[in-house]
Order: structure tokens, then C-alpha cells, then sequence
């Protein structure tokens, strides 16, 4: 095979009980008596026995790649690495298995942005960067030592953080991407947890900046998601660190919330005595875009291998991504652009009325949270958008629209068939993905249901893994799948974006409103993610009140006039970047967003 092309092997996905080696059985080169495709015997590191090896010394390449059409689990991948890659890889797992090239460059008194899909290799850069594990540069035959990486980087920017690093004089903290893995490895009290990470002695100004202080004293499992989420970066950002890593900042955060915690990392990042690194790894572009002083885009073939580009700038960093061709590399990452300038505010026509509902009441007691909801009609084949912050009844709602709450005061004698997504996704069935999503729906494994479902929620490659060993965002796809899938009415998804990167969420997006259209079906989704809301919503309904006290919902009503509501109440604007359309989030107090507050246009002036 050529060096500028490797040969991956998915040993999640790798069966030799239920094949005949049709891979090895119809290579070429073993058929000439050439050891290219062989089982990895007893002496193998990683995988079984009696699974694969790819020779890369021996195999053809794409050019040939019977291999990888023959395999019945879709376990081979023969890949074509990118001309300009001219190094060796920063570190490689193994034999056949993932690499990455490059490394991103943390700079002091700044924060580092990362851009790029899920299973790319950001968390393998960062657990490098963290001395988690040591780079191998591609040899994965011996083991490998700081000194050569040290070496391999002489005369560049991260010669002196790894020098620094090796030699013990960077301390580091990480917030986790899960953060509902936290009660698993913790058992107590938040204030216990927060307490003991407290060591710049700034934990009552984090506590009441992210607004924390009421779950001090619940145990850390009782929690919700949001809380978690803010807990997580309370506890990280407490550390007296040099190089401080988050992972998914925005996950259960409504955008009041996102924006207080780039302030505050920002805040941590501009202390000038203290001369520390933020790195930063986030799926919500306007945030991203808020944060970061500079990014690095990272690219390639989930599971297969990565690429980290050198820094940009951040509008030009984004821009290329959402482009899909990346200047400097001269690369092209994406076949597709995606695009803003014919969504937001979209032109809603009149619709069937599907359904009309009275005004609402809901209380938990005395003294206890309670909401209010202005009666209003949801339309046929309409996206309703519901937008408003945390804690403020918009779960509620949904479930008082499920029937899983009873309302105080109205009558919701829908007799609808509803499909729910919850925010919150629960898995502990032992059982397959595509044995799951067939026992939902007879459609399962049609043309239609591929090309509509699958297909957009990039689904295939995990339809034969079981459901408790799916990541966040796999499990995020599967549940989408299973809500559309079903037979209904109404499809009411809570929070859909949650962990899915900036592809995905375009994805999720595209399958949600072709559905709606293709199908004549409603669908009302709840999400904080603005990217999602303004390529998906027709109309919008919006919460208002006092989080964990009252809330109050809106009629639902056209997209300018919601999210003008919306985001006054959050006293933030939003603008289009001329280029791409994107949304992007005006600096407090700039130009800009002075004059579209006294316009009254916080939703892109017009």
C-alpha cells in the first residue's frame, strides 16, 4: 500500500464466528499466496484470536478494495489520507486501528477552540496534551518515550508546554464530556464534590455566577443534567491549573446559561498573573464563536483517523467548516456546504389547525415550582420551536401533553397519538440497535426507512452493537430514530442536539423537518441549541418566568416576534454572519448590539 494510505479495522464490528472470511477468501494478494489479509492468532495485543489483520505493506489499497466491499459488518475501511499530510501520525493506537495527525497549540491568557465531528481524535489530542498517554508518532511496535516526541516538535509552538509537561511543571484539569457519569463515580453531597476541588478559593463567586447554591446540599444523583452540567465546570474551573480542558460545555444548558459560562471562562482565561491555557472542545457554533480566541479544526474519518489543522482564526475557522473547504489545507472536508441564507425566520403559511388546547395550570404545591400556559392551536404539519431557560416548565408541558401530568386547571383530551422523546435518555436494555428499532416499527429496514431515517442519523454502522454500549450521542440518534419511527400524531423531541457534533445536528435537523414535511406530521421539539432551532422551527413558543418557581408559556407565534421575546429576556442579540448566514452572537454592549436592542430586534435586524 502506498504511505500515503492505511487499512482500519473495526474490531467492535469484526465477527469471524458469523462469516467465512470473505475478506481474506477474495484479496487479491492472498490469492496470489501473499499473507495480506490474516486471522491475528494468539500472540495479538488487541482484538481476538481469530479476528483480522491488514498487511498495509502488502494491500493494494482503494484501488483495489474487494476487501472492504466483501466484508459482511461493514468492518474494513481502506482510506486515502489526505496528499498534505507529510508527516507520520502523532500517535496510533495500533495495528489497523486510529490515528491522528497534529496536535492543537494552547496558548496562555487565551482560550482554544476544537471544531470538528464526534470520533474524530479531539479527546485522544487532549489526553495527549494532559500526559494521559504518551504519543507514539506512528510506532506502535515500540514504546514510546517524551523525548522523541519533544523532538518531533523542537522549534515549534508546543516544544515549550511539552517540556513543561514532562518535566512537572503543568498541573491540569479536565472537565468530562458525560457529565451523567458523575454519580457513578461520586456518592454524596454537591458541596462535597465542589469542596474538594476548591483550591483557588474561588468557589463562592462560581457558585453564584452559575447559580448552583440551591443544589449545594442535594445529593450529586438527584441532580439534573443542567445541574450536572454546572456543576462539572464549577468543580473544574475551582482548580489551580495551567491548562484547564472542557469537553462539551453546553449539553443541558439553556443560552443564558451557555453565555454565563464562556464569560467566566473567559474571565479565568484573561487573568494575567496566572497565565492559563483553556482548551476548549464545543458543538454549539455561536457559542464556540463567543469563547474562543482562535480554533483548530479537526477532520477525517470517525474511527479511522484525524487530522488537527493548525490554528485560525475563529469566523474564518467556523466559516470553512460550515463550507466544507478548508483554505489553508486546501482540503475539501465535506461534499456539501451547510447553508443559513433560506432558513430564519421562515415564511410560515396557513396551515389545518391539528389540535387547539385551553389555557393550563400545573403546580407541584405550595411554595413549589408552577406553571401557567396560555391556551393557543399547534398546526398540521407544522415545527413548533420551544425555547425559554432551564427550570422553567418546559419538560413539564410535554408532559402534561403525553399525559404522564395532569394538568391543575384545562381539559388536554387531545386523543392524539403522541410520540416522546425525553430530555433525559435511559438505556439498560441488553439488546441490539436494530433489534430495538424494528420491534417499534414494521418499516424498519426499508428503502423509505433507510432513506428517511437511517441514513440522515448516520445509524448503519451501529445497528448490530447493543444499546448499553452506545456513547451519548449514539444513543441521542438512536432515540430520534425510535420517536420518528413510530406511528403519531404529534412528535415531541426534548433536547434532540445533546451531544451530537455540528454534522449530526444538520443531520438530526434534515430528518426531522423532511419527516414533518414528507409525512403531513407535527412536531414540536424542545431545544436550546439556536443553530437547531433557526434551520428547524416554523413558529416558536416561548417560557418566561422565574426558573424553579413560575414559568409561563406563550401561544406559539411566527419566529421573529418568539425569538425577539426570547432573547429581550435574555438581553442578548443575535446577528447573521454576512458570509454564511450563520447565526452569531453580538458582543455585549458593541455597536451592534446597541443598536439592535433600540431597533427592538434582538432576532437579526431585518
Amino acid at each position: 500500500m502506498a504511505d500515503d494510505s492505511i487499512a482500519v479495522v473495526d474490531l467492535d464490528r469484526c465477527s469471524p464466528d458469523r462469516c467465512n472470511y470473505e475478506c481474506s477468501n477474495f484479496c487479491p494478494p492472498n490469492r496470489t499466496g501473499k499473507e495480506c489479509i490474516t486471522v491475528r492468532g494468539e500472540d495479538t495485543e488487541e482484538g481476538d484470536p481469530d479476528q483480522v489483520r491488514i498487511s498495509e505493506e502488502i494491500c493494494l489499497g482503494e484501488t483495489c478494495g474487494i476487501c472492504v466491499e466483501k466484508c459482511p459488518f461493514d468492518a474494513i475501511e481502506i482510506i486515502n489520507l489526505p496528499s498534505e499530510l507529510t508527516e507520520d501520525p502523532v500517535h496510533r493506537y495500533g495495528e489497523n486501528a486510529f490515528s491522528l495527525y497534529g496536535l492543537p497549540v494552547p496558548e496562555p491568557g487565551k482560550v482554544t477552540g476544537i471544531l470538528g465531528p464526534n470520533g474524530i481524535g479531539k479527546s485522544t489530542a487532549v489526553r495527549a496534551l494532559a500526559e494521559e498517554i504518551v504519543p507514539n508518532l506512528g510506532d506502535y511496535s515500540q514504546e514510546p518515550n517524551w523525548d522523541a516526541v519533544l523532538d518531533r516538535y523542537r522549534g515549534t509552538e508546543l516544544q515549550n508546554y511539552i517540556k513543561r509537561l514532562t518535566e512537572g511543571d503543568m498541573a491540569v484539569a479536565k472537565k468530562p464530556q458525560y457529565v451523567d457519569q458523575i454519580p457513578k463515580q461520586f456518592d454524596g453531597k454537591t458541596r462535597d464534590l465542589l469542596e474538594r476541588t476548591d483550591e483557588r478559593g474561588e468557589l463562592d463567586y462560581l457558585v453564584d455566577e452559575l447559580s448552583i447554591r440551591p443544589v449545594m446540599d442535594q445529593d450529586i444523583d438527584s441532580i439534573s443534567g443542567g445541574e450536572l452540567q454546572r456543576v462539572a465546570l464549577a468543580a473544574t474551573l475551582a482548580r489551580d491549573a495551567d491548562f484547564y480542558f472542557l469537553d462539551e460545555i453546553t449539553p443541558y444548558l439553556d443560552i443564558g446559561q451557555r453565555v454565563k459560562a464562556a464569560r467566566l471562562i473567559q474571565e479565568l482565561a484573561e487573568d494575567d498573573e496566572a497565565d492559563r491555557s483553556m482548551l476548549v472542545v464545543e458543538h454549539d457554533l455561536a457559542i464556540l464563536d463567543l469563547l474562543a480566541d482562535s480554533l483548530h479544526v479537526a477532520y477525517g474519518e470517525p474511527g479511522a483517523f484525524g487530522v488537527v489543522t493548525d490554528p485560525k482564526s475563529v469566523r474564518n475557522g467556523i466559516n470553512e467548516y460550515l463550507k466544507g473547504y478548508l483554505t489553508n489545507e486546501n482540503m475539501r472536508i465535506r461534499p456539501n456546504a451547510i447553508t443559513f441564507e433560506e432558513h430564519a425566520p421562515r415564511e410560515t403559511t396557513a396551515r389545518d389547525v391539528l389540535v387547539e388546547y385551553p389555557d393550563l395550570k400545573q403546580s407541584y404545591g405550595e411554595g413549589e415550582f408552577s406553571l401557567e400556559v396560555e391556551g393557543g392551536t399547534i398546526r398540521q404539519s407544522e415545527v413548533l420551536g420551544i425555547v425559554g431557560p432551564n427550570g422553567i416548565g418546559k419538560s413539564t408541558l410535554a408532559q402534561m401533553f403525553t399525559g404522564s401530568v395532569a394538568p391543575d386547571e384545562g381539559d388536554l383530551d387531545f386523543r392524539l397519538d403522541i410520540s416522546y422523546k425525553p430530555q433525559y435518555i435511559e438505556i439498560d436494555q441488553p439488546m441490539r440497535v436494530d433489534t430495538f428499532l424494528s420491534s417499534i416499527t414494521d418499516d424498519f429496514g426499508s428503502s423509505y426507512w433507510n432513506t428517511e431515517v437511517a441514513q440522515p442519523l448516520q445509524l448503519n454502522r451501529i445497528m448490530e452493537q447493543q444499546l448499553t454500549d452506545l456513547s451519548g450521542g449514539e444513543r441521542q440518534r438512536v432515540a430520534i430514530a425510535a420517536c420518528l419511527s413510530k406511528d403519531a400524531d404529534l412528535y415531541l423531541l426534548d433536547e434532540p442536539s445533546a451531544h451530537l457534533d455540528v454534522e449530526q445536528r444538520v443531520q438530526a435537523t434534515t430528518a426531522i423537518r423532511r419527516y414533518a414535511e414528507n409525512h403531513d406530521a407535527t412536531v414540536m421539539v424542545i431545544d436550546h441549541d439556536i443553530y437547531m432551532i433557526d434551520l428547524l422551527a416554523d413558529r416558536l413558543m416561548v417560557f418566561d418566568g422565574e426558573p424553579a418557581e413560575h414559568g409561563h408559556a406563550s401561544q406559539p407565534q411566527e419566529m421573529r416576534a418568539g425569538m425577539n421575546d426570547f432573547l429581550a429576556d435574555l438581553d442578548i442579540t443575535f446577528r447573521r454572519d454576512e458570509r454564511t448566514g450563520r447565526p452569531r452572537i453580538n458582543k455585549p454592549d458593541s455597536q451592534l448590539d446597541r443598536q439592535q436592542k433600540k431597533q427592538g430586534e434582538y432576532y437579526y435586524a431585518p
